[in-house]
């Protein structure tokens, strides 16, 4: 009898609980809605053109912070049992947040024909605004939303297409990349640059590293080797937070360095940027920059931007979306907002995410020093547990870092990374990334394997302990990665 009232009370009372708030919602879902978004309300109310010239109103924080219950709250729907720790791959998303992105799915949904014609682009603007303000840039028209970094890619190289095809580029000019560049990256350039008919230089990317002197330098000396053969370089692709392995990249004094060797252009991959690292347009400098927003700044899947300096936007480049819609030629930040009929709800969150990262204390730069702070800490424990090494050191590192695993797993390859990543992942309920690193010549005893980990702010200790003793727990069991493509 116990059993079966607490099966009912876990199945049927929180429905009927939700039953009045349910109920309200779908006889009243414009009401509903705009009590949701009554924070937001005098901004909403704002014509386009006072969007564009209003003065930000300085953030204010909440003088009552986010409690630690309220956190976990916000992430319930999160897998129970799983220690998530791979916020960089795919992002988390709060249940306020979805409850917002919500209202303006219904929004959509209830009248479609005047969302999409008479709101639609006054909301995304908004976004813009927020975006713009976030990352110092000069002007909103500096900023379009993007899906996610590789359409913001595609749109830059794109045009380095129509160079060579119309003669601006020579066969031969150059674009310049680290070898870590990512995987949709590295494909995007040999879509559009590459078989346009330029050449690619690839930078070498030493892992471990001890300080950023080791990657300036790198950059430096194949950005004048290729300058002593004559080679003109029109574009820099650079990370601002590398994927595989994970590292700050010093992207001040990288730019810098372009400029002073004749790049022409610089586009700054930080897919891995707002929520995750300070970003500043005024200071970087660089002529594009892109950034998901649904990995560390809360959104849903899927928002991005794409950054154009403005004298990028005034000059005469053709920088249009790869999908060619009725707004074709008008700029790219409009073209951008509309690219036919789609779900743009996941754009229009952007000023209740301010809202929710406001809920901390320091708003999104506290929760940066957080979880820099908290992925040093874990991953300094691990470390001391395995007897193993960092991949660099602290201030290398922004909301992830690499921590060497045991050389006795025996991960010797890129195949070997995965299949220890699928063991984690389904006989331990452990999500991380695992990174293959080749020794270097005559290497002794070489550090071969790296797991990345994150931190983001629904992560606990304990997570991180079940990790650890997971990684322990193969240790002692024998357990090698040779063994494991045997038994496969």
């Amino acid at each position: 009898m116990a059993k079966k009232i607490i099966m009912f009370c876990r199945h049927y009372v929180p429905p009927i609980l939700l039953l009045p708030y349910q109920t309200f919602q779908f006889l009243y879902p414009k009401l509903s809605f705009q009590v949701s978004r009554a924070s937001n309300h005098h901004f909403h109310n704002l014509k386009a053109d006072e969007i564009q010239t209003h003065v930000p109103i300085e953030t204010k924080l909440s003088s009552s912070f986010i409690t630690d219950s309220e956190i976990q709250s916000e992430f319930a729907h999160h897998a129970p049992g799983v220690a998530r720790m791979n916020n960089g791959s795919f992002g988390c998303c709060p249940a306020s947040i979805i409850s917002d992105l919500h209202q303006w799915q219904l929004k959509l949904l209830r009248q479609p024909d005047h969302f999409y014609l008479n709101e639609l682009q006054n909301r995304i603007l908004e976004s813009r605004t927020v975006v713009k303000d976030l990352i110092n840039a000069e002007d909103v028209d500096e900023v379009s939303i993007v899906d996610n970094v590789s359409t913001a890619v595609a749109i830059v190289l794109q045009q380095t297409a129509w160079a060579f095809a119309e003669r601006k580029f020579n066969q031969g000019d150059a674009l310049i990349m680290f070898h870590c560049a990512y995987g949709a990256v590295k494909n995007s350039i040999k879509a559009y640059f590459l078989r346009a008919g330029g050449y690619v230089i690839e930078v070498p990317f030493k892992f471990p590293l001890n300080s950023n002197e080791e990657i300036i330098s790198e950059f430096r000396k194949a950005l004048e080797r290729e300058k002593g053969n004559g080679r003109r370089v029109r574009l820099a692709v650079i990370d601002h937070v590398t994927c595989m392995p994970s590292v700050i990249m010093p992207v001040k004094h990288l730019v810098k360095i372009c400029r002073e060797e004749g790049v022409e252009q610089v586009l700054i991959d930080a897919a891995h940027g707002v929520g995750c690292i300070d970003v500043d347009m005024q200071e970087i400098g660089a002529d594009f920059y892109t950034s998901n927003l649904y990995k560390w700044f809360f959104c849903p899947p899927a928002v991005a931007f794409l950054y154009c300096r403005k004298s990028v936007t005034n000059s005469d480049l053709q920088l249009h979306h790869p999908v060619v819609s009725h707004e074709y030629g008008n700029g790219l930040a409009k073209e951008t907002g509309w690219v036919g009929t789609r779900d743009y709800s996941p754009y229009l969150v952007l000023p209740s995410v301010m809202e929710f990262v406001n809920r901390f204390e320091g708003g999104v730069e506290g929760i940066r020093k957080m979880n820099h702070d908290a992925v040093v800490e874990m991953g300094k424990m691990l470390a001391e547990a395995w007897g193993t090494n960092l991949g660099c050191p602290p201030d290398m590192c922004a909301s992830m870092i690499m921590v060497g695993l045991p050389a006795c797993l025996g991960i010797s390859s890129d195949d070997d990374a995965i299949k220890l990543w699928a063991r984690l992942c389904k006989k331990f309920g452990v999500e991380v990334k695992i990174h293959y690193q080749a020794p270097k010549d005559a290497e002794v005893a070489p550090t071969t394997g790296y797991v990345r980990i994150c931190h983001q702010i629904y992560n606990k200790v304990d997570d991180y302990n079940k990790l650890r003793d997971a990684i322990n727990q193969l240790v002692r069991d024998g357990f090698t990665c040779a063994l494991e493509i045997n038994e496969a």
